[in-house]
């Protein structure tokens, strides 16, 4: 069954936090600083920063990107 998108996207910043907690959990558990992994997967600083700050709106390919320099499943980062 389909859901009705809420009226607001609260939702979605909600889940914007959790990625970055898992972004920057996985990065400090891997003693990487924000340079070695915005470097890594060729992504602008920006983006990590806002990412790991629960911020943004980050591409399917930035996710991608960061899962495999992270080493982590993209359904790990993003589920």
């Amino acid at each position: 069954m389909l859901r009705d998108l809420p009226d607001d996207d609260e939702w979605i910043r909600a889940q914007s936090q959790v990625i970055g907690a898992r972004v920057l959990a996985r990065r400090t558990q891997l003693r990487a600083t924000q340079e070695a992994v915005y470097l890594a997967a060729r992504v602008d600083r920006r983006t990590l920063q806002a990412l790991e700050a629960g911020e943004g709106n980050p591409t399917y390919t930035t996710l991608a990107k960061l899962a495999y320099v992270l080493g982590l499943p993209l359904a790990e980062l993003v589920a």
